[in-house]
């Protein structure tokens, strides 16, 4: 039989109780090792049942007259439960999402830049549904039901953190993290971050089907993240202006792509657009006409 389980021990416990035989002799093959959100370890292994070898039948004595068979009653061994094979669910692949595309490309040499200190790269979230074309506006009561939802990870993660509502901004519901443990969920780069809060936007389309999204910030660190962004967006722009030549910048997540286009679009000096594919795609930060 095959499955998952936590440790080789985990594995060996569970197959000898799935198939009635002793621990001793159940064999365990890994077929695969992952590692899971928090450092935790998941084997896929394969189960075998060995049966223990058949003693020798002693030689024919023809000298002896043979003696008539014992009556004592036959032990029956129990054929050992195969159990069902344990069901992958492949998770779908999510579209990428859109933004702005160049309305025109009389662009010159090209100059790749990269992002300093850029974050370990999110998955692609799902795209919100939308309805007539509107533009849903998150309320209160979006808000209580995605607090709720987060919550219950946290809760799981049994770690000393607070969540809190942090504001609305169209369609989005900002949470926060803090606590003790904040920084656990934040990871190397905001890397648990984005992983967290792309779960949570996979579950927010089938559940509120009606286009909310959420945004979830741990210890600050998108607050300074964006703040680190601007300022490096601010620096390339003022190259850009001063050599007339078109930056291309590292690839990055959706969210972060929107950031640089804010403050670009504020500043007034450049303007900015995206291109490539998921998870590939990136901003082109080009001097006015």
């Amino acid at each position: 039989m095959e499955f998952t389980a936590k440790s080789i021990e985990e594995a060996k416990a569970t197959a000898a109780a799935k198939l009635g035989v002793a621990p001793e002799a159940v064999t365990i093959t890994v077929l695969e090792e992952t590692k899971g959100l928090f450092g935790k370890m998941n084997l896929r292994v394969r189960a075998e049942a060995v049966a223990p070898a058949a003693a020798p039948a002693p030689a024919a004595e023809e000298e002896k007259p043979k003696k008539p068979a014992a009556r004592g009653r036959a032990k029956k061994e129990e054929a050992p439960v195969e159990a069902a094979p344990a069901v992958e669910e492949e998770a779908p692949a999510a579209p990428a999402a859109e933004e702005e595309k160049p309305k025109g490309r009389g662009r010159g040499p090209k100059k790749e830049a990269a992002a300093a200190e850029a974050p370990a790269r999110a998955p692609r979230e799902p795209r919100a549904s939308r309805e007539e074309g509107d533009e849903p506006v998150a309320t209160q009561e979006d808000a209580d039901k995605i607090l709720d939802l987060v919550g219950g990870i946290l809760d799981a993660t049994e770690l000393e953190v607070d969540l809190s509502i942090a504001g609305f901004q169209g369609k989005y519901v900002s949470l926060k993290i803090e606590g003790k443990d904040a920084g656990h969920m934040v990871g190397k780069s905001g890397e648990v971050l984005n992983q967290l809060q792309y779960l949570m936007n996979v579950i927010l389309t089938h559940q509120l089907k009606n286009g909310i999204r959420v945004t979830v910030d741990g210890d600050d660190f998108r607050q300074k993240r964006e703040e680190q962004l601007t300022k490096y967006a601010t620096k390339i722009a003022e190259q850009v202006q001063s050599r007339g030549e078109e930056a291309v910048l590292e690839a990055l997540p959706a969210f972060e792509r929107r950031v640089i286009h804010k403050a670009l679009a504020d500043l007034g000096t450049v303007k900015t657009y995206s291109e490539g594919e998921e998870p590939n795609r990136r901003v082109v930060i080009a001097p006015l006409d």
